[in-house]
């Protein structure tokens, strides 16, 4: 690994009180502030491709099963970079490993701008999934390391609002863009907006509070939960903690296997909706894409509230929420299905 992308070491333990309190409020809200916005621009680029879907079949670019291809290549990459990059990231400097990371999705968005071939475009979005992987797991790592168990549930899901903001103004962008000046373009500004943000994380970011001489959050904060979590750990290396707590942890595989069915559905809706809309119902790209923009933003709410909930309702635990947020993707989805355009 390069040497600035290693994490950084441990600064001196600051003891003045006041100033850890004032150095903890500070960076608490400056980081989440940073890997909110960086976020919700790995989504633009992301995204981009899917809100320009419509145009591209349209002007006979690729066809559905081109369309089709991308898509499974790019998600297989994507699962497969989260979960080595989270393993890397935890021993990479979260500003540089994130910043990179969008910086470089947003050149390969602007390069499938200027491609024709199918080949061209495989070989991009391949490598876009692949430098996806890189941001969610750095805030996940940052999240946990300045946010304690009990409160953790409530900014993890301010945080994850990133995506539903992503989500739905890059459908906006890419159908302007589009009416305007071609999809081509709407790929080129988003990649554009993206390399403005990327340069700020690599500017701005910050990774877990002991780099900065600061205690661990649980014991600034006294949270038991925290402390307990952080002494069930101590001791352990990087391969016993990956062995023990993920890999051979029952409740990971079954949580992995409930998120798959959740994003199926997600997937369908974000990625096809706005095609099935512009087919079937004969609308506009405009009008399919801000209907997926709808959907993007009843998750912002629903992420504000699930996250709320299982802080206050069931104090830190998020299961019963999740059971509550899956009936409810139950409903909503056999609605959609009873409709009579359906």
């Amino acid at each position: 690994m390069l040497p600035f992308l290693k994490a950084p070491a441990d600064a001196p333990l600051m003891t003045d009180k006041h100033e850890i309190d004032a150095r903890y409020r500070y960076w608490r809200r400056h980081i989440l502030l940073t890997i909110w916005l960086g976020y919700a621009l790995f989504y633009f680029t992301r995204k981009s491709f899917n809100a320009a879907v419509p145009e591209i079949l349209a002007n006979g670019v690729l066809s559905r099963s081109d369309i089709g291809l991308l898509a499974t290549l790019f998600y297989i990459t994507y699962g497969v970079s989260k979960f080595v990059s989270g393993i890397v990231s935890d021993r990479s400097n979260a500003r540089y490993f994130m910043g990179i990371g969008l910086i470089a999705t947003d050149i390969i968005n602007i390069l499938f701008g200027f491609s024709t071939s199918l080949w061209a475009f495989a070989v991009l979005w391949v490598l876009n999934a692949f430098f996806q992987g890189w941001g969610s797991p750095v805030c996940a790592r940052l999240l946990t390391a300045w946010y304690s168990r009990t409160e953790r549930g409530g900014w993890w899901a301010l945080w994850n609002t990133a995506h539903n903001v992503g989500g739905a103004l890059i459908p906006i962008v890419m159908a302007a863009a589009a009416l305007h000046y071609g999809w081509r373009a709407g790929m080129m500004i988003a990649g554009c907006m993206a390399i403005v943000v990327g340069i700020f994380l690599c500017w701005r970011l910050r990774d877990r509070p002991q780099a900065l001489g600061l205690p661990a959050v649980g014991e600034w904060r006294h949270d038991a939960l925290e402390i307990a979590q952080q002494q069930e750990g101590a001791g352990l290396t990087r391969k016993e903690i990956l062995t023990k707590y993920v890999l051979l942890n029952p409740y990971i595989w079954l949580l992995s296997f409930c998120y798959v069915l959740v994003y199926v559905v997600r997937a369908a809706i974000n990625d096809w909706g706005n095609l099935y809309m512009s087919e079937t119902l004969d609308v506009d790209l405009v009008t399919a894409n801000t209907a997926v923009t709808m959907f993007e933003l009843g998750g912002f709410i629903g992420a504000l509230v699930a996250g709320w909930g299982s802080d206050k309702l069931f104090n830190g635990n998020r299961g019963p929420m999740n059971l509550i947020f899956a009936a409810g993707i139950l409903l909503s989805v056999g609605s959609l299905w009873l409709m009579p355009f359906a």
